[in-house]
């Protein structure tokens, strides 16, 4: 496989693949990777799983002793939508200076830019490893195979190349998804007063969270918040409703328990609810003070017009599950995705933005 591989050329080969997730099938594209990381020296440990239409990669190059730099990113995606696309979703078409297609900002086009700075040969000491996942945007589902795995390479610092427009990003709240199930019981509606209504359990549940204390702002992040997401109900018009559930979203800053909140909403429901945790991520947070930090906001700043401040962003990433099973080494944010146009209708990501990250990478390599 050519090894001299343009990082535009790259991001259409990975765009070119469907990796919709559900259901992924992103097998073929990390075949594809590991084959291209082979041929440059790596040793790649492909982890196949899901009727083996699903998987994981951990490639190395010269790990062994001292700590590797680490790379990650995920090759799934977000549907389509039931918009039109202007542009083929998987062709990757080239157009007024972007390049179009599902994937190519939401992080296709972040995944090519570390894997075409990583085909350098230049290895620095600790070496290089590259952790790319299956299943990030249904709630880091690859991520969490590989944390139990127990098999992962000693990391020194980590780059997610999610959309960050080049600019340097320190980290992002972490998220507790719930299923709160109220229960009543069912009557006729022209008797309600026979019936529990569930509908009306959780709108008084709903009510009391606007007094709930979720905890301090962080000085970056801001406060955490939640959202109610979705409520579903009732049997018909005219029977009083013994079921309801609601999801809630919450999203939280660094020092924040999860348990203890999780606990705080278990007291605010009552005993009429049933609460089932369906994701449970931490947030991700890199010191500014770190030298690490101070050494790419300086690669960064030489290859972008960015000028460092410490900033977070708004969505989750496969960093909250590998960080702390890495030893929570430094992690940084940082990819040639526009994350406005994001999971969109004819996403796309700006091709200068592919060079310079591409540039970044290799810098950030040879500093290490």
């Amino acid at each position: 496989m050519e090894l001299a591989m343009n990082v535009v050329d790259l991001t259409k080969r990975l765009v070119a693949f469907d990796t919709v997730n559900p259901p992924g099938n992103e097998v073929a594209a990390m075949k594809f990777c590991a084959d291209l990381l082979q041929s440059a020296g790596f040793d790649c440990d492909l982890q196949v799983f899901a009727s083996a239409t699903r998987a994981n990669l951990i490639a190395t190059r010269g790990v062994g002793s001292g700590a590797a730099i680490g790379f990650s990113g995920h090759l799934d995606t977000v549907p389509l939508g039931a918009a039109d696309w202007k542009y083929p979703p998987y062709d990757g078409i080239v157009a007024n200076g972007k390049l179009y297609g599902r994937g190519s900002s939401d992080m296709k086009g972040g995944v090519a830019a570390f894997i075409c700075a990583c085909l350098d040969p230049f290895t620095p000491p600790g070496g290089i490893a590259i952790l790319l996942t299956a299943g990030e945007e249904t709630g880091c589902d690859g991520a969490q195979m590989l944390a139990r795995g127990k098999n992962l390479p000693r990391i020194g610092a980590l780059v997610v190349a999610e959309s960050t427009n080049n600019a340097l990003v320190l980290g992002h709240k972490g998220v507790i998804w719930l299923s709160i199930l109220f229960t009543g019981f069912t009557a006729h509606a022209a008797m309600p007063e026979q019936g529990v209504n569930a509908i009306e359990l959780a709108s008084r549940f709903i009510a009391r969270l606007g007094d709930l204390k979720l905890g301090d702002a962080h000085e970056v992040m801001g406060k955490p918040t939640y959202n109610v997401g979705t409520i579903q109900g009732g049997l018909n018009t005219n029977s009083v409703p013994d079921s309801c559930e609601i999801t809630l979203d919450l999203r939280t800053i660094p020092k924040a328990q999860h348990v203890e909140l999780i606990d705080k909403i278990i007291a605010l429901a009552g005993d009429d609810a049933t609460i089932s945790p369906l994701l449970d991520l931490p947030p991700v947070w890199a010191s500014p003070d770190s030298g690490w930090i101070s050494k790419v906001a300086d690669v960064v700043a030489a290859n972008t017009e960015h000028i460092f401040s410490p900033t977070s962003v708004n969505y989750f990433t496969d960093a909250s599950i590998l960080t702390p099973v890495l030893g929570n080494p430094p992690t940084v944010i940082l990819g040639p995705g526009n994350p406005r146009c994001a999971h969109k209708t004819d996403e796309w990501v700006d091709i200068e933005r592919l060079y310079q990250a591409e540039i970044i990478m290799k810098r950030l390599i040879e500093i290490w």
